[in-house]
């Protein structure tokens, strides 16, 4: 026989043994409760029947204690509670409502009626005490008589609630032998539905329950072991076994889930160390050069899936040009005018396909219909637009997820930060190595470009020539005219040397009315007749401070050519002491080094000036 028609018939067989069951215990539970109403029955009438014999005994003791006081209440509280017995009737109709039997009620009615008797006797004995006849009054309720009379009234009562014990006691024997009966045919009836219940558990057990449990308990050790590939077994059947299989492809599916949401943690943590780890690099760099190797080597893995342009802004030329690429892109070029991207002319991030349509920028090159998902992203700093970060689909990365834009947006900010910082490095170092009355570099800046030429000149074997000029008599002019006008001096002389050279990076305020002047590859003829042009175009200066004429203004100049006159390491110093043999010998004069230069103390030279 098929599965379904055992389980057919046992569930068929088990209901009618359950109803059998049901009606066998409905039948008990009836017997049952005739029991308790018995037991209730008892139980309203005792109560009924002791209040009567309460009654009885309050209005003795009331009587007897006003006649022992002479105290008014007693005589008050008896009056008021014999108003309140009323008729025997009416005592006993609510004793009769409740179920008594014809026996119990004569029995008693005769109660009622003894006890009433009492009460004639109460009245008598009250009405002699009022007459002024206490003895008598004493005599009828404190003598044997009216106890004789308690007694039976207490003894009628007896009788009745002996009748009624009874009566109740057959009535529930009777009732318990009744449930009895049929508690025990519902105990079978529950037996054998118990076992035919068990016979068929265990067969529906065995082909329902173990069998697609030990085909889902490998399932799930293969998925402990994070085996997802594995397919829970199909199991139609609308109960715990299939609630279990589905529940099991739940969770198949959200460990899979799982495992999608911890790979995008991963790749998302990855891009995260990446971004760190390029800020840190782009924070460490010194040139520009610098930043676009950090640049071009984390871009790409920041944005594996596009290729793209670092772009700088040229304000000099009005143009944003491209200072290095990544993954060969192809729809911008290397330079443009920076109104043609309206993510610089609008400074936002501009992508013009994607989920927003927008305007594609001027400098794209594309198909008609063909507009690819570029995406500019300016490179702002303190409100100033540094450049642009221009990305594009990379050929041959179609398997390679997106970058999330907001990594895209991060990776130019941190871009535009380092060349803020550059910029401002650059121009922090612009005025630390410039002097700034002349515009001329400083002597911070001779040290370090007198260091790269005397390297350049020994490894190229090229002669390095150093001019030091020296303007006469300076302190005549701050003591005559003030310092403005010494500085007036300054300048001027400053602006002949830089339009002495076609190379003004190479001319230096030395200190206070000093310059320096570096030729390379100059030898010392044509040093010495640059440092002689030199002195005359300073000696053809002419200045008004204010109305008056400062006079002639006269340099003393001192040249020297490394390797010819002397070692390049003692260049400076070689022309430093031609410029003190000319300003010794009268100022105004050019002198070349003739030999090795000595070491001239510091107080050689203040005499000298």
């Amino acid at each position: 026989m098929r599965l379904a028609t055992i389980t057919n018939w046992a569930y068929g067989i088990t209901v009618a043994l359950t109803f059998v069951t049901g009606t066998t215990m409905l039948l008990a539970s009836n017997a049952q409760q005739d029991e308790r109403a018995a037991v209730e029955l008892r139980h309203s009438l005792g109560k009924a029947t002791a209040r009567l014999n309460v009654d009885t005994r309050a209005l003795t003791d009331h009587a007897r204690q006003f006649l022992d006081t002479g105290d008014q209440s007693y005589l008050i509280a008896y009056r008021r509670e014999l108003a309140d017995l009323g008729t025997v009737e009416r005592r006993i109709a609510h004793i009769e409502d409740a179920g008594a039997s014809a026996d119990e009620l004569a029995a008693l009615k005769e109660a009622v009626r003894w006890a009433d008797t009492l009460h004639d006797e109460q009245s008598a004995a009250l009405a002699a005490n009022e007459a002024g006849d206490a003895a008598g009054a004493r005599k009828i309720l404190f003598g044997p008589e009216y106890e004789r009379e308690l007694d039976r009234v207490d003894m009628l009562i007896a009788r009745f609630q002996d009748l009624l014990d009874r009566r109740v006691e057959d009535e529930v024997r009777a009732a318990t032998g009744v449930a009895k009966v049929w508690r025990g045919l519902s105990e079978v009836a529950i037996a054998v539905t118990g076992l035919l219940f068990l016979c068929v558990l265990f067969f529906v057990f065995r082909q329902r329950v173990l069998r697609p449990v030990v085909k889902l308990s490998d399932v799930v050790n293969r998925l402990a072991a994070q085996d997802f590939a594995v397919e829970p077994p199909e199991i139609g059947q609308i109960d715990e076994i299939g609630d279990m299989a589905q529940a099991i492809r739940v969770f198949r599916e959200n460990g899979i889930e799982r495992q999608r949401l911890e790979s995008e943690r991963d790749a998302d943590l990855a891009v995260r160390d990446l971004l760190s780890r390029m800020t840190q690099r782009m924070q460490g760099c010194d040139t520009l050069d610098d930043l676009k190797g950090v640049v071009q080597r984390f871009v790409p893995e920041i944005a594996p899936a596009r290729a793209g342009r670092l772009y700088l802004v040229d304000e000099e030329r009005n143009a944003v040009v491209a200072a290095c690429s990544w993954l060969s892109p192809i729809h911008s070029p290397r330079e443009f005018p920076p109104t043609a991207c309206w993510a610089l002319r609008r400074g936002l991030v501009h992508r013009p396909s994607g989920g927003m349509v927008d305007v594609p920028c001027q400098h794209l090159d594309f198909e008609e219909g063909h507009l690819p998902d570029t995406l500019c992203l300016p490179l702002t700093a303190q409100r100033e637009t540094l450049g642009l970060l221009y990305l594009e689909p990379a050929a041959g990365n179609d398997d390679v997820g997106p970058t999330p834009e907001i990594y895209l947006n991060m990776l130019a900010e941190n871009i535009g930060l380092a060349l803020a910082n550059l910029q401002l490095r650059d121009a922090l170092r612009e005025m630390a190595m410039a002097d700034t009355l002349t515009g001329l570099a400083n002597r911070r800046q001779f040290d370090a470009v007198l260091e790269q030429q005397l390297d350049l000149a020994h490894r190229e074997g090229r002669p390095l020539s150093c001019v030091m000029i020296d303007v006469d008599h300076f302190k005549k002019f701050n003591d005559t005219f003030g310092h403005d006008a010494g500085d007036a001096v300054l300048r001027e002389v400053g602006a002949v040397l830089r339009g002495a050279t076609r190379e003004p990076e190479f001319v230096f305020r030395y200190g206070g009315e000093e310059f320096t002047m570096l030729l390379p590859g100059v030898d010392a003829t044509q040093a010495a007749a640059r440092a002689e042009e030199i002195r005359s175009r300073i000696g053809a200066i002419q200045i008004a401070y204010g109305e008056r004429d400062l006079g002639r203004i006269t340099a003393s100049i001192g040249v020297a050519c490394a390797p010819d006159q002397c070692r390049l390491s003692r260049l400076v110093l070689s022309a430093d002491a031609a410029l003190l043999r000319a300003k010794a010998n009268g100022r105004d004069q050019v002198e070349v080094a003739t030999g090795p230069a000595p070491n001239v103390p510091q107080e050689r030279r203040a005499a000298a000036g």
